[in-house]
């Protein structure tokens, strides 16, 4: 079973995952977040993703708190292009003692997600007005141009704080956005072509390809295996759609650059 609910922290939302043997793997999306997870003993972090992931080993209990886009780096201490489409032991990023130490706490803690919850509350960053905004004009359709002069910041300057905020510069963001929306909206029963015009496509063979591109799966299956109606990212992040995946060492992130 599937649950989430809004967090204390701004913007972020907390939510678990307790899977039955039968449960499927359901893919896990590209929303423009990242995750800090709890599951079986270990601290994991979901970095953001550019395609769909497909989560495996058997099913077990999963615990997270998603970040609103932006927040997670401060939190971690690193530039979230360097997490980008990976999965990573918090013991990477952090001091090993003091990852031992967190992981006791949560683990001894009757409700695994709001000792998380509480764990970035007591270390978040305050909101960054800035990125909050840019995200809200990205999510709104603005084109990065108009959204630099906006934000009155240089083309370059916006990539490179898109990159360490985001893990992608402002164009991918604003596609995974705008992809996300679509979702939303085709959850909710509007059709592919009136969703299509609603969220800025071209036209309905447009959409299908964003889709395709960013999830590797058609509009039609995804709403076939669908997690509950995706939020705004002006008032918070997507459903988690189970982002846990089993971690990878934390590697140099240049060839993934995008």
């Amino acid at each position: 079973m599937y649950e989430e609910r809004a967090s204390r922290l701004a913007g972020a939302v907390v939510w678990t995952n307790t899977p039955s043997a039968s449960s499927p793997a359901f893919p896990v999306l590209p929303d423009g977040c990242m995750d800090l997870l709890y599951s079986e003993g270990r601290l994991l972090v979901a970095g953001p993703d550019t395609r769909a992931h497909i989560p495996d080993g058997p099913p077990v209990p999963w615990w997270g708190i998603r970040f609103f886009p932006g927040a997670a780096p401060p939190f971690l201490g690193v530039p979230a292009h360097e997490l980008r489409d990976r999965r990573v032991e918090l013991a990477d990023l952090w001091p090993m003692p003091e990852v031992r130490r967190l992981t006791d706490r949560i683990t001894t803690a009757d409700r695994p997600a709001t000792a998380l919850e509480s764990l970035a509350l007591e270390r978040a960053a305050p909101p960054d007005p800035e990125l909050r905004r840019l995200v809200a004009v990205l999510a709104a359709g603005r084109a990065v141009a108009a959204t630099a002069d906006e934000l009155g910041i240089g083309a370059r300057q916006l990539h490179r704080r898109s990159l360490a905020a985001f893990g992608y510069g402002p164009k991918t963001l604003a596609r995974i956005l705008r992809m996300q929306r679509a979702l939303g909206l085709a959850r909710g029963g509007t059709t592919f072509v009136d969703t299509a015009a609603r969220t800025g496509y071209a036209d309905q063979a447009h959409l299908a390809r964003e889709v395709r591109e960013f999830t590797g799966s058609t509009l039609g299956d995804l709403l076939l295996h669908r997690r509950p109606p995706v939020a705004s990212p002006q008032t918070g992040p997507a459903p988690a759609e189970h982002r846990a995946r089993s971690a990878e060492p934390l590697g140099d992130p240049s060839d993934r650059a995008y």
